[in-house]
């Protein structure tokens, strides 16, 4: 079944109104009403510019809907009535003037468009610029628009086709077979769906590409026809516009839009491969670990977080939770050079102020290479003999130490970001870690997010693992990181829970 006209002429009059809303003057998309005897009875505004008006104050998109009748009643009568008639009929342009409206000479220029009339009036002083109005319109939206009569094959095109089509207008329109041999052959099917869809009764909007000179151009078309009763074409009406530079646009979009997408893959597939996290809790001497990643909302952005967890030759156990500024695969990789710098000099030194050190002259270095390059992080040695924790941070959020069912942020000893000063000291912090505690550390997208300030997000952790381990005090890490779900939508988070072992 045809789609009704109603419903296919509307984006027609979208396009048609778009451009009108840019147009400075009195402009007007009129459509015809008729009687049973084909005469034309009235005409109703489908579209306007800002500037048109009408003597009860209603102006430009307000008047779409009403009749010239309603304002104007005696231009019916008038011998530019027979002429508005004679446009919708033949197609052949009008100029009219000096014409007498509500105190004012104009002078008008009808044009036919479509299934309705474009009609441009102007206070006869400024005759002289209306035709540069109507030509500025299709400039503006680089389009034109054209007709075909299928009873007499004349063919209209309005200047702006022309100049689309870089054709002498003293030469006319293209005809059809000219038309087609600037076509790309590579577009034939979906010519051919287009034409089976007219053959339907259905509006036709597609965008085909054309080989004019050296240069390959791509047109939209949205073309319909006035059909008689059954459905038979009676007139193709049609809008082209040169949408050369929108595809270019697009196109360039989505290679980037591809690069971002082979990046963020090659970041997470190295982020896994480099930062494998265990999915059930890690037995270490005197320490139970437990650890979970959250991505950022935003899939595109994987973060340099991550975390290391290891029982060292002494006994002792080596915990580290980092950050590397940025995102992508350039996050990605200086996170793996960190992580394993930090394994490699594990072998020589447990101190954590002293390690820290040595990643801060390696992130110095690679700075050199990258400039702005920096990352925080706390490492942390646990010794299971003493129920002791030394620790150090770089610029880090503290952990966070719940003992007796209160949590409370551990005082930060000295230390700036890794890649800052290239001979930062890092200070150390000695606490207590026995049975029943619970330490917590994490990146900053745990508690950093746009919509809520630092102490109001470490507020909200603090609250949820003081109510994890009320409530799962005998298994308060697989509670606790149940409950730590949320992500930054800006930023991945890596958590690191541990409790003594008794």
């Amino acid at each position: 079944m045809a789609e009704p006209a109603g419903r296919r002429f509307t984006p027609w009059l979208a396009t048609v109104q778009g451009v009108l809303d840019a147009l400075p003057g009195m402009t007007g998309y009129l459509t015809g009403e008729r009687d049973a005897d084909g005469r034309l009875i009235d005409l109703v505004w489908a579209a306007a510019s800002p500037e048109a008006v009408t003597p009860d104050g209603r102006r430009g998109t307000q008047l779409i809907g009403s009749r010239v009748s309603r304002h104007y009643p005696e231009v019916i009568a008038e011998e530019r009535w027979k002429v508005y008639q004679r446009v919708l009929d033949t197609g052949e342009p009008a100029d009219l003037g000096p014409v007498r409206a509500r105190d004012s000479d104009f002078s008008i220029q009808v044009r036919r468009l479509g299934p309705g009339l474009l009609i441009s009036w102007a206070r006869l002083a400024e005759a002289t610029r209306e035709a540069d109005r109507l030509d500025g319109m299709e400039q503006l939206g680089n389009l034109g628009w054209g007709e075909l009569d299928l009873a007499t094959g004349r063919i209209y095109w309005s200047p702006q086709v022309y100049r689309i089509y870089e054709r002498d207008p003293a030469l006319g329109p293209l005809g059809q077979d000219e038309t087609d041999l600037l076509a790309l052959p590579e577009d034939q099917p979906l010519r051919a769906a287009a034409l089976e869809a007219f053959q339907r009764a259905e509006r036709v909007d597609i965008v085909t590409r054309v080989k004019i000179g050296d240069r390959v151009k791509h047109l939209r078309t949205v073309a319909d026809a006035v059909r008689d009763a059954a459905g038979r074409p009676l007139r193709i009406y049609g809008v082209v516009q040169d949408v050369t530079e929108q595809q270019a646009g697009a196109d360039r979009l989505a290679e980037v839009e591809r690069t971002l997408a082979a990046e963020h893959d090659l970041a997470r597939r190295l982020q896994r491969i480099i930062l494998p996290i265990p999915a059930e809790p890690i037995d270490l001497p005197g320490l139970r670990v437990a650890l979970r990643y959250l991505p950022a909302a935003q899939e595109a952005m994987v973060g340099g977080d991550w975390f290391h967890a290891v029982a060292l030759q002494d006994g002792s156990v080596l915990l580290a939770v980092g950050d590397v500024a940025g995102h992508g695969t350039h996050a990605a990789t200086t996170m793996a050079q960190l992580r394993h710098a930090l394994r490699a000099l594990s072998v020589i030194t447990s101190d954590p102020g002293t390690l820290l050190a040595h990643l801060n002259r390696l992130t110095c270095e690679l700075g050199a290479d990258t400039p702005e390059l920096a990352a925080t992080a706390v490492v942390a040695r646990f010794d299971p003999a003493r129920h002791e924790l030394v620790w150090a941070q770089a610029g880090h959020p503290p952990p966070l130490l719940n003992r007796d069912g209160r949590t409370v942020p551990l005082a930060r000893p000295c230390g700036p970001m890794l890649g800052v000063v290239p001979d930062a000291r890092y200070g150390e912090q000695v606490t207590g870690f026995g049975p029943g505690d619970v330490l917590l550390l994490y990146t900053d997208g745990l508690v950093e997010q746009r919509r809520r300030s630092l102490d109001a997000g470490l507020a909200e952790v603090i609250a949820t693992v003081d109510d994890a381990v009320r409530t799962a005090p005998q298994q308060p890490l697989a509670e606790l990181l149940a409950r730590l779900q949320r992500a930054n939508p800006d930023d991945d988070t890596c958590i690191l829970a541990a409790r003594p072992l008794g």
